[in-house]
């Protein structure tokens, strides 16, 4: 009985699969490969209110929470309702330092904002009762007198990223339709495939869509902190310091972005860039 030699042909060679170099296998036409290839930990630490923090740069999400033309402008849907708009406008300055050494060690920079269909059906009658409780005025949708922009429909100058905090290549867009952005959005998938377990939280307002969001994160097992420079709201004060209560008290910690940013200052960045977008 002759014996045929086996070669290495191009069936053999082993591919990834996956769209994130963080959950990725190898497979061939005739192998699979389900071993992730682990990501070293890059821990930081930093005082949170109370207690000494350490966290995984490398398992770290940033979550920006509707940091939008509608919320955050003086000509966009809140400024139209006589909202004074200026709270909302607090956390840029912290975000325009922070975001860019987020990037730079490929820390995930999600954008997670208002962003509904144009038909609306999306849309519960509740969910527009809460912006439109006499069923007259300007709600979820409507347009905007003067503009004549749509408030939050997806891919509107409402809906935009204020002009300040001008969003890179590299960075994920989730659109949400409710005031948690886990609910009915790919949010959850997109995290557990960049293998993140950490999550920082910043934007708008505090009280409603970034505490829902955190509450929910921290309902599915993911770690929290809350970035008490980069987060406001045009509710009144007492909402905020309620807010931050709870964060500490049920669900996660209270950090300042100086203390993030100063803890990765003169680290030697990743060797991967962007894995998410490999």
């Amino acid at each position: 009985m002759n014996v045929v030699p086996t070669s290495s042909t191009d069936d053999d060679e082993m591919r990834p699969l996956g769209s994130s170099a963080r959950n990725r296998w190898s497979v061939s036409e005739t192998r699979a490969n389900l071993v992730r290839q682990p990501a070293p930990p890059r821990p930081i630490t930093v005082q949170a209110n109370g207690k000494v923090v350490t966290l995984d740069v490398a398992r770290t999400a940033i979550i920006i929470v509707d940091m939008q033309n509608d919320f955050c402008h003086p000509d966009g849907w809140l400024g139209h309702l006589g909202v004074d708009v200026a709270p909302a406008r607090t956390p840029i300055a912290p975000l325009q330092s922070l975001v860019p050494a987020l990037r730079s060690h490929d820390v995930p920079v999600i954008w997670l904002n208002w962003g509904n269909r144009p038909d609306r059906l999306n849309l519960s009658p509740a969910l527009l009762h809460v912006y439109k409780p006499s069923g007259a005025g300007v709600g979820l949708g409507d347009t905007l007198p003067g503009s004549g922009a749509k408030v939050l429909e997806r891919g509107s100058w409402s809906a935009a990223i204020v002009d300040e905090l001008a969003a890179d290549p590299s960075d994920i867009h989730v659109a949400k339709y409710r005031m948690s952005g886990f609910q009915d959005t790919e949010l959850d998938s997109i995290l557990r495939n960049l293998g993140v377990t950490t999550l920082m939280f910043a934007g708008i307002n505090a009280d409603q869509c970034v505490l829902c969001t955190l509450q929910d994160a921290n309902f599915r097992g993911y770690d929290c902190l809350l970035l008490e420079d980069c987060t406001a709201t045009t509710s009144p004060d007492y909402c905020l310091a309620a807010t931050i209560y709870n964060v500490r008290q049920c669900f996660g910690f209270v950090v300042r972005s100086q203390a993030i940013a100063a803890e990765l200052i003169g680290r030697e960045r990743p060797a991967l860039g962007h894995p998410h977008h490999e």
